[in-house]
């Protein structure tokens, strides 16, 4: 066991939640070389990168997986709104197990599945994480009335808003998982209306964060931030890695480890930074002729998408176009299992078989049609 001391570098793990139109989707655009996966489409009229607007469960893993075969296309990467990226996994859940609804489970037990499908996200994300990139989850905010368990009375407090049973399943583990949760908010003032002060009414209105937990909010942070701040990127700029960060490279004393700074890309087009040790550094020079490490990435699979039959759901063309898969293909594999014959159109397929099955275990259809391809079948 190696025993280490001092601050390890990591991504930063950031959750932004507030009312809609406050500009959370803005305030993530400042992030330093930002990639947006918009799932809630609000960033149309922005000028960010972006993947394409994730239209099921499977295809948003299939973009974030991307990512991971792709580090260096990103410094941050933001998904935006994770309550709208919800009802895709409420989505997935409900097709996986034939439910029309997540309350046609009973007992609760759907929103127990939600919960295992959203753990599964927040792990992949770990993973993108281990790459050096930072994640930002957006959310909108919403009021409950809450009751202390030990005190008389409720109040109202805003929370993320991830459904009406769901806060109690998913919520935590978000802001469990975060190593930032900033509240966002107008802040305003109620003031006397009259000289008896007997009628109020509210002023101010300028946009802020709330860094710490409050009976009225949800929020945290880990270092050491004020209370409130104004609602500007300026305000905790100085705690996010500008260039990517190799997680997992530490201090071997209390004092910082001296850090060198690796190009990734030979064309300055291309270019970006990680920030590694004196000897992995010398490591890299002594490995590769120019000292540039190769993480270049692949023309993206979302480019020259084919075209496809009218009449198929939207969420199975994107996970065939992301992947390059043809029709005659799925029909191949559909007809190898026995389900229809290859001759099928498959807008003619049961809408339950598509969204079940063909969207909701895309993953295992696209490993056969891999392997079929590898089988050199002629479709």
């Amino acid at each position: 066991m190696r025993i280490t001391t001092g601050i390890i570098r990591s991504a930063k793990k950031v959750v932004i939640y507030g009312p809609e139109g406050i500009g959370k989707s803005t305030f993530a655009s400042f992030f330093p070389k930002a990639l947006f996966i918009d799932a809630e489409g609000s960033t149309k009229t922005m000028d960010v990168s972006r993947l394409p607007k994730p239209t099921s469960w499977t295809m948003l893993f299939d973009e974030i997986r991307y990512i991971l075969a792709n580090p260096d296309v990103c410094t941050t990467l933001i998904i935006d709104t994770i309550d709208w990226a919800e009802r895709l996994c409420i989505e997935n859940v409900c097709a996986k197990h034939n439910k029309k609804g997540i309350e046609d489970f009973g007992y609760g037990n759907g929103y127990v599945y939600e919960q295992e499908e959203f753990g599964k996200l927040l792990n992949i994300l770990d993973e993108v994480i281990e790459c050096g990139i930072n994640i930002v989850l957006t959310a909108h905010a919403q009021l409950r009335k809450f009751e202390q368990p030990d005190e008389t009375g409720a109040y109202d407090r805003w929370e993320l808003k991830l459904g009406k049973k769901t806060g109690s399943l998913i919520s935590p583990l978000v802001k469990e998982w975060a190593d930032m949760v900033l509240f966002a908010n107008y802040q305003t003032f109620a003031v006397a209306a009259d000289d008896k002060g007997k009628k109020f009414k509210a002023q101010g209105g300028k946009r802020v964060m709330y860094t710490s937990h409050h009976p009225c909010w949800d929020a945290k942070n880990r270092d050491g931030l004020s209370e409130i701040l104004p609602f500007e990127y300026a305000a905790i700029q100085h705690l996010i890695p500008k260039d990517r960060v190799i997680s997992g490279i530490h201090n071997t004393e209390p004092n910082d480890t001296p850090m060198v700074e690796v190009s990734t890309g030979k064309q300055s087009a291309d270019e970006t930074h990680i920030l590694v040790t004196e000897d992995i550094a010398k490591e890299i020079s002594d490995n590769s002729s120019d000292g540039f490490i190769d993480l270049s990435g692949t023309e993206t699979p979302f480019d020259n998408e084919p075209l496809y039959s009218p009449g198929l759901p939207k969420a199975l063309t994107d996970l065939m176009s992301a992947n390059g898969v043809t029709e005659a293909e799925i029909k191949k594999v559909v007809a190898l299992k026995g389900y229809y014959t290859e001759d099928t159109p498959i807008q003619n397929y049961d809408p339950g078989f598509m969204n079940g099955v063909l969207i909701g275990a895309w993953n295992q259809v696209k490993n056969m049609v891999m392997q079929q391809r590898n089988d050199n079948l002629s479709f």
